[in-house]
């Protein structure tokens, strides 16, 4: 794949296979650890439609209706595709515990074990593809389908496993626990991947909140900045980040003293902005900067919400 649209097709139509199969194994086996991963893989198909279209967007310059780019959209379907595999983990636990309470439920162990090997190989396989692809292409929206395919391959893995113990269980005589064994499996899933879903909702939430980048991105990117103005008179400098998915938007204040007066003028105060861009891209490519000089620290302060240019609280 040498796009990052043919990645996420592949993801897409990888996800209605396995979830197709999925439904239809389920309905042979009567097993709800597979009809859960047939809702899993068409639940992300479904979303993954939107994905690709978003990776079309936000990629796109900005314009009047959206004067700030496309990258929230990128951070939408994150927390939209984390929610909704959140949701259908939620039902199928609840599910899961009902059953495992009530005598659990039998299932036909030889299809089980066909669907899950089918499964382990077909998600192992598009694991392999995105990893490669992250080589060239690590954008959120790949590295995002990459854990879901990783993750995806952990549990039909485990899934496998657990129904080839089925009839060695029955070989052996433990006939009481086999009827338990799907609605444990469901449970001990659920369990294990719930963390993903919650990081990736969570993570995107933040992103569409406007809640800054980590630290790692932080300190590099400011260290840059630092760097870009070491020759100036700086009398108080503030750095704002947000990272809307792959897009790093950087607003600088940069407070001189009042008779600074570049020798070049406007032409001089565009050049040190243009040196600045230039060091922030190179720590991080995707990046829109914001630089504004200015002899009043008012102007560059964190803002304080709710108060007049007097300082008094307003009602």
């Amino acid at each position: 794949m040498k796009t990052e649209r043919g990645v996420l097709i592949l993801s897409a139509l990888m996800a209605l296979i396995v979830g197709s199969a999925a439904v239809t194994a389920a309905s042979i086996t009567h097993s709800k650890a597979i009809l859960l991963d047939g809702l899993f893989n068409l639940v992300y198909f479904l979303v993954a439609l939107v994905t690709v279209r978003i990776s079309a967007l936000t990629i796109q310059p900005d314009d009047r209706k959206f004067p700030f780019g496309y990258g929230y959209f990128e951070s939408l379907v994150n927390a939209g595709k984390g929610l909704l595999i959140l949701g259908v983990s939620l039902f199928a636990l609840g599910d899961a515990v009902l059953a495992l309470f009530s005598g659990g439920r039998a299932i036909v162990a030889g299809p089980a074990i066909l669907y899950a090997l089918f499964a382990t190989l077909t998600c192992s396989f598009t694991a392999w593809t995105l990893h490669r692809a992250r080589a060239r292409l690590d954008t959120p929206l790949v590295r995002a389908d990459f854990e879901n395919w990783l993750i995806n391959s952990l549990i039909s893995g485990s899934v496998l496993l657990t129904f080839c113990f089925i009839p060695v269980a029955r070989w052996l005589g433990w006939h009481q626990i086999v009827p338990y064994v799907d609605s444990v499996l469901v449970i001990a899933v659920v369990l294990f991947c719930l963390g993903m879903p919650i990081r990736m909702a969570r993570g995107a939430l933040m992103e569409l909140l406007n809640r800054a980048p980590p630290r790692t991105l932080r300190r590099p990117v400011r260290a840059a900045i630092d760097a870009a103005l070491a020759d100036l008179p700086v009398r108080q400098l503030e750095v704002r980040m947000v990272r809307p998915g792959r897009q790093l938007y950087v607003m600088t204040h940069v407070v001189l003293p009042a008779d600074y007066p570049p020798a070049g003028g406007l032409a001089a105060l565009d050049a040190i902005r243009e040196r600045l861009r230039r060091a922030v891209t190179e720590v991080y490519p995707n990046t829109v900067t914001d630089t504004v000089f200015t002899a009043d620290p008012r102007w560059a302060e964190p803002c304080e919400g709710g108060r007049g240019d007097d300082g008094v609280a307003q009602p």
